[in-house]
């Protein structure tokens, strides 16, 4: 399944009571609480100007999200789990401060089975020889092709090694993935953080937001822009819009006038990924997931699932995939998605594993109405789009997340950073 073309609607708003924004005139309305919101909000705040923040969810932190649903003893981030390019990431110095937990992640699963059996030690000489030139042969060299192109001249085993790392590193297939993106992206150490977005609802927690209130439009035709909530209308001096690319796409939240024709053509290169994670809780009398360590399973006409064994030292096997098949399997469900976890799990650690799993969760963000997908991709061809969206609209409505943070894009630190862009941006409009 391709993600939804852009359907940003130039409805007008409805009649509706107007909420109470804030004390005083020229109040900025942030819409979206997660960490790009969340920045951008606790900035405004502390240059003392007036701010709403409003938040679909029940809760903050968006696409960082540490899930308890198997216990509090089998917490997982079924969204952003590492700090990456640590040295100059704002979350490494607040991590620390925190005193969180770090593991070590030398990028090389223990195990590898291919159909249900194991690999060979020709065909894992084979994957090891596909990545190794990888990153010369991704480069670019002119023009914007796929990760899928630029791989091709380094041959099949290239190509499975250019897959692999798009739909487990980017959560999309390497056919829709601009290889002039992907070399602009930060690089640096990456540090796997236990519990990340439990750590950002911590740091974010002094920061006022109106939670289950939904932004359904917004109309900038008038002196003052007008948002439009499920509980009423709030007026505001400017506001910035930090839902992610796939709430744009699905037309959820729509624009009075419609945006403008740069804006929409910078938004139709690009789409949502489908990283997609599947916690599943283990019985440690019957397997210690640690013995293992990590695990990746390849199945012909199947999905590609890289498990993360005991994480943290926790009763856990949490399996990550990407692209069409992640898609797949979250339009089928969790009951699905845990099925097919569970038996790639038992293919990996054989007799042992029988009866191990005791429950499964599955972070569908793909069917996420508030997510619509993990991360903002750039399509081939369209290595711009992202600083496109910068240009305010009209001059009061702003763009802002990790869609738009550049080198830092799909990544919670790049999403900080560009939300406080974004605030800096508002106040210097508005001559706070």
């Amino acid at each position: 399944m391709r993600p939804t073309r852009r359907a940003i609607l130039a409805a007008p708003l409805l009649a509706a009571p107007a909420l109470r924004a804030g004390a005083g005139g020229g109040t900025v309305v942030v819409i979206g609480a997660g960490s790009a919101g969340l920045a951008a909000a606790a900035r405004l705040r502390d240059a003392g100007q007036s701010v709403t923040l409003l938040e679909a969810r029940d809760r903050i932190g968006g696409r960082a999200f540490s899930d308890t649903a198997l216990g509090p003893d089998c917490r997982f981030d079924a969204g952003a789990e590492y700090i990456h390019w640590a040295e100059h990431n704002p979350w490494a110095p607040i991590a620390r401060a925190a005193g969180a937990r770090f593991a070590r992640e030398d990028g090389w699963a223990r195990t590898l089975t291919i159909n249900g059996r194991p690999a060979t030690e020709a065909e894992r000489a084979a994957r090891r020889a596909g990545f190794s030139g990888l990153d010369a042969l991704l480069q670019p060299k002119g023009g914007d092709p796929s990760l899928a192109e630029a791989a091709r001249a380094g041959g099949p085993d290239a190509e499975l090694a250019a897959a692999g790392l798009s739909r487990l590193s980017l959560g999309e297939d390497p056919e829709r993935v601009s290889a002039v993106d992907y070399d602009r992206l930060w690089s640096g150490t990456d540090l796997w953080v236990d519990g990340y977005g439990a750590l950002v609802a911590r740091h974010f927690a002094d920061v006022p937001v109106k939670l289950g209130c939904p932004a359904q439009a917004i109309d900038w035709s008038g002196p003052e822009v007008r948002v439009e909530t499920a509980r009423g209308i709030l007026a505001a001096a400017a506001v910035i819009v930090t839902v992610p690319v796939g709430v744009l796409h699905s037309g959820a939240l729509r624009f009075a006038p419609g945006l403008p024709e740069a804006h929409r053509t910078a938004l139709d290169g690009l789409h949502m990924g489908a990283y997609t994670k599947i916690g599943l809780r283990l019985d440690l009398a019957k397997i210690d997931p640690a013995a293992f360590g990590d695990a990746v399973s390849i199945a012909t006409g199947g999905p590609t699932l890289y498990f993360e064994m005991g994480p943290f030292g926790r009763p856990l096997a949490v399996a990550n995939l990407g692209g069409d098949g992640a898609r797949d399997l979250c339009q089928a469900g969790e009951a699905a998605a845990v099925a097919l976890a569970t038996e790639r799990l038992g293919a990996i650690l054989g007799g042992k594993a029988r009866g191990a799993v005791l429950a499964g969760r599955l972070a569908a963000w793909w069917t996420d109405p508030y997510a619509h997908g993990s991360y903002a991709i750039v399509a081939p061809g369209h290595a711009e789009a992202r600083e496109q969206l910068r240009a305010p609209v009209g001059g009061r409505v702003f763009l802002a997340g990790e869609a738009l943070a550049g080198g830092g894009a799909m990544t919670v630190g790049g999403a900080t950073l560009d939300g406080e862009r974004a605030a800096r941006d508002v106040l210097k409009v508005l001559g706070a």
